[in-house]
């Protein structure tokens, strides 16, 4: 049986001892060092960093990466981390997303030998944090439309331009930096094509010209931390250009590699969610007997319950899949829209069986349906993922 009272199909079955064994090691962390303070952290809008070095030593930072000091874990394993740190916080989740899945992928994927060797194991160890720099003020879902820049002046690349909503920029060593730069400067032969190149660059943020300020006034993603970035002028040598997989292709990449993380961390805010008001409720009395003896709130525990087993279902799908090399991108988008939409609603059905409790950092499903709202939009819009599976279905485009 699982160790869970919401596995109703007892998925837990489903998975190798080896498998379960990473989801416990993960699990007993976020018990022991999570839970007992997400809720000041999260009132106090407080990423604690004093955490990181514990992730890194987990494992956590690269897990699905192999060699370079990373921990070289199945998707699978992978997955059910993800799940149990969004159980405790989706923020905390959200750095293990941007480190590795990002940062790090963007590294693995799109460099070369020496910059992943340079940067890949403290990155690993947790000696560098990385940030990952594609969003600005004004092209969020169509990163095409990005305004950053690099030139390439006597032998060094020149960067200029913002960055927004930039996961743990501030406290970062090392920033991937997607700009747009020229044919020319790229040394790219004529093709017939016309127009910039988007490319990646590694960038020390203690380069002069770079500059990184948190954002203030969260309303959701409050235990973690994201910036606005600016640069000007910031010199870079010419071997900090990634060199691997020129336009959106790169940090596309990168980002199926977080949104996969998703699928997976967006039950786990579900699941502890739907298990709070489990327990609630069995404690809860109202006129003289527990909430769970109530026919509508046995009606919401259940259609809860089937929500996060087949939201599970498909992140396991997706895990397997991905372990095998058949994993498809529009898969992706299916995890990532029917999950983290999925999710938020369990969350919020879960806060009303707390009755005004609901409100109170005590409890958790409306803490995780506030994280999950930034869930929901990054990586990806509920809009975007529909118009790529509304691609695959028809095979018509209609983002423009």
């Amino acid at each position: 049986m699982s160790n869970h009272p919401s596995d109703l199909l007892n998925i837990e079955a489903q998975f190798t001892d080896d498998e379960l064994a990473v989801r416990d090691r993960v699990a007993e962390f976020v018990a022991r060092r999570i839970r007992p303070n997400i809720a000041e952290w999260f009132d106090n809008a407080v990423l604690p960093t004093e955490l990181l070095p514990e992730m890194a030593e987990l494992g956590l930072f690269g897990m699905h990466l192999q060699g370079y000091g990373c921990a070289g874990r199945s998707a699978v394993d992978y997955g059910l981390a993800m799940q149990e740190m969004e159980a405790g916080d989706a923020g905390l989740r959200t750095v293990v997303s941007v480190q590795g899945s990002l940062a790090m992928s963007a590294i693995y994927k799109n460099g070369s030998e020496s910059q992943k060797q340079e940067w890949l194991p403290k990155m690993a160890s947790g000696e560098v944090i990385g940030c990952f720099g594609l969003t600005e003020p004004s092209a969020g879902s169509d990163p095409s439309a990005m305004e950053t820049r690099a030139r390439k002046v006597g032998g060094e690349w020149i960067l200029n331009g913002s960055k927004r909503w930039i996961g743990l920029a501030s406290i970062a060593g090392v920033a991937i930096i997607w700009a747009k730069a020229s044919r020319e400067d790229l040394g790219m032969e004529d093709d017939g094509r016309e127009g910039d190149v988007v490319r990646g660059f590694i960038v020390p943020t203690s380069t002069p010209g770079f500059e990184a300020t948190p954002i203030t006034q969260k309303l959701s993603m409050r235990a973690s931390l994201q910036c606005t970035v600016e640069m000007t002028d910031v010199r870079l040598p010419d071997d900090a250009l990634l060199p691997k997989n020129p336009g959106l292709r790169g940090p596309f990449a990168c980002l199926s590699e977080a949104r996969y993380g998703i699928v997976w961390g967006s039950m786990g805010s579900a699941r502890d969610a739907l298990e709070a008001a489990m327990s609630y409720a069995d404690e809860r009395l109202q006129f003289g007997k527990p909430l769970s003896s109530y026919q509508l709130t046995q009606k919401k525990l259940v259609d809860m319950a089937l929500e996060l087993n087949k939201g599970q279902l498909v992140a396991l799908r997706l895990g397997r899949a991905k372990d095998e090399g058949t994993l498809e991108n529009h898969m992706i988008s299916v995890g990532k829209l029917n999950n983290a939409r999925s999710a938020i609603q369990i969350c919020r059905e879960a806060r009303t069986i707390f009755g005004g409790n609901g409100i109170n950092g005590d409890y958790s499903p409306l803490r995780h349906a506030n994280n999950l709202e930034s869930v929901r939009t990054y990586e990806g819009t509920d809009e975007v993922h529909t118009l790529i599976l509304g691609q695959k279905l028809t095979g018509q485009n209609a983002f423009r």
